[in-house]
């Protein structure tokens, strides 16, 4: 079983900055993508950021200048850097892993349970 595990949320002013973290954690072989996506209240959820194991990275345009992903292979664990947060960021934010190649070599999709951000004006 491969679990993730979103850590940073919380509440922030206008214009401040949060870091999030993602560790994989359980049986597994590998992780190439890894990503941030969030929900906001009342909408669907988006696409914030991918990184591959190699340090490629994909962001949306709304996000790129402000966001920063990261990764730290060693300790599977994916980071978002979040600068100039606005009131129109809060969403609980959650950390995604398209394709986990697991133990029985096959690729299965995790997701974490979330983290709530709220940026207040």
């Amino acid at each position: 079983q491969v679990q993730l595990v979103e850590s940073g949320g919380g509440l922030v002013q206008a214009g401040g900055s949060l870091r999030l973290s993602c560790t994989a954690s359980g049986s597994f072989l590998s992780i190439n993508v890894m990503g941030w996506y969030r929900q906001a209240p009342g909408k669907q959820r988006e696409l914030v950021a991918t990184i591959t194991s190699t340090g490629s990275t994909n962001y949306a345009n709304s996000m790129k200048d402000r966001f920063t992903i990261s990764r730290d292979n060693a300790r599977n664990t994916v980071y978002l850097q979040m600068n100039s947060l606005k009131p129109d960021d809060t969403a609980v934010y959650y950390c995604n892993a398209p394709g986990v190649l697991t133990t029985a070599r096959v690729l299965v999709p995790v997701w974490g349970q979330g983290t709530l951000v709220t940026v207040s004006s």
